[in-house]
């Protein structure tokens, strides 16, 4: 079983980005299952026409972060729409969910998670990711386990990814739009990068104008961030998992300009 996972879509650009992209890689690759981080599809959150046309554009999961709530026009997709998933260590009462069952070629139930982290996230909201997780191992039935971790300190990162090895099979990382080059597969068989990037703006700060991130360290007034404009970069890692030992035997990094 082939699965993409794409870094985070930032803003027009990015979604453009993705749609033009998505279905000739999944063409490429054989592609089973592709697992999209949308939360930044409007800068801060993603508008349901947003995730409708990601959908559209081949995404077949969701997932969400951070900025879940960016836009609260979201809910009503979250509430609908299995395939766009919130965080699921988010409490109780929000709406939607933190995980969705899909179909891999052979029948068995891959369980798609999103999950956030909380070191540097300023969410005071959400529960211990690695008590969550555990806990859906004794509520919910699947074969297979893919994880979007999205969260900012690559020790957390690491450290679930030693939780989930075995157990897991695919835990990517998401959120800070710059890929990491430590794909590998762990010693019992889970496939990992703790960061795949981003799709979004070449000449920017993680999607943005330069000049925004560089005038909000130079500490002058805030203004509301705008996406970069010119070329720009898709980037993805491709995993491949054998789907009668729920293993990972391979795991590639990829961007395209």
């Amino acid at each position: 079983m082939n699965i993409l996972a794409v870094g985070d879509i930032c803003g027009a650009p990015g979604l453009k980005m993705a749609a033009s992209h998505i279905f000739a890689l999944k063409k490429t690759y054989a592609v089973d299952l592709c697992v999209v981080n949308g939360e930044n599809a409007a800068i801060l959150g993603i508008t349901p026409n947003q995730a409708r046309e990601l959908l559209s554009a081949g995404a077949d999961v969701i997932t969400l972060g951070n900025h879940t709530w960016g836009k609260k026009e979201i809910k009503t997709t979250l509430e609908n729409e299995g395939r766009v998933i919130r965080p699921l260590n988010y409490p109780a009462p929000v709406p939607g969910n933190g995980y969705c069952i899909v179909q891999s070629p052979k029948g068995k139930r891959v369980c798609v998670v999103s999950l956030l982290g909380r070191y540097d996230m300023n969410d005071v909201s959400s529960e211990n990711p690695f008590w969550r997780i555990d806990r859906l191992f004794r509520e919910v039935e699947f074969d297979m386990l893919v994880v979007d971790f999205h969260a900012e300190a690559t020790s957390e990162k690491l450290s679930m990814a030693y939780h989930l090895d075995g157990r897991a099979s695919v835990l990517f990382g998401t959120h800070t739009h710059v890929p990491t080059a430590d794909e590998r597969v762990f010693p019992n068989g889970m496939g990992y990068i703790t960061d795949v990037g981003m799709a979004g703006a070449v000449e920017s700060v993680l999607g943005i104008k330069p000049e925004q991130a560089v005038n909000n360290f130079l500490g002058y007034t805030p203004e509301r961030y705008e996406s970069a404009g010119g070329a720009c970069k898709l980037q993805c890692a491709l995993f491949t998992v054998d789907e009668d030992t729920r293993r990972c035997t391979g795991v590639k990094r990829m961007e395209i300009m």
